[in-house]
């Protein structure tokens, strides 16, 4: 319905933004509310969320974080809000490489996202952009793997969160884990 606000910000809340369009205010949520500031002209992509009990507008600084949003929520179990929530903490980037390279570990750091859920976006989204279905274990046998070279849960995370490298084996990601745990 709405696709884009084009005004100035005149408040800044704790998850949302108000946008002056000719007089009107839209309250809009954004992922980071935080990097915006009062009186700054903005065009804000937008999603308008209606549901039987409530309505509002979720709104998005570029196109690419919007598509990444819209992707999100249809993915079964993902709403909205914990979509919205799950771009807070990451890049529409870096989230499309998470799921590229089948990255249980760095999705399931997102707010609101387990691993099933962190699965359940990898067997839904890999497809859409590559046009093949991921393996979302990938990365948990690599994580057994270093459990059983006596490596601790919180170091494994750690370190499997910040790879994302596309068709990587698994024995590439516990060479590049091994390498990142040394380093520690």
């Amino acid at each position: 319905m709405y696709y884009f606000l084009k005004g100035k910000i005149i408040y800044i809340l704790d998850s949302s933004i108000v946008i002056d369009v000719n007089g009107v205010g839209y309250e809009t949520i954004v992922s980071r509310p935080n990097d915006f500031s009062v009186d700054q002209e903005v065009t804000i992509y937008t999603h308008l969320v209606i549901r039987e009990d409530d309505q509002y507008l979720v709104g998005f600084s570029s196109i690419v974080e919007k598509q990444a949003f819209l992707s999100l929520i249809n993915v079964k179990g993902i709403g909205p809000k914990i979509a919205i929530n799950a771009l807070s903490a990451t890049t529409p980037e870096m989230l499309m490489r998470a799921i590229a390279s089948n990255n249980v570990a760095y999705l399931k750091k997102l707010p609101g996202i387990g691993g099933k859920a962190a699965a359940q976006i990898i067997l839904d989204l890999k497809g859409q952009l590559t046009g093949e279905k991921g393996n979302p274990d990938l990365y948990e046998d690599v994580k057994q793997a270093l459990k059983q070279l006596g490596f601790k849960n919180a170091q494994i995370d750690r370190v499997l969160a910040d790879i994302n490298e596309e068709n990587a084996t698994n024995e590439e990601i516990l060479a590049i884990a091994l390498k990142k745990l040394r380093k520690k």
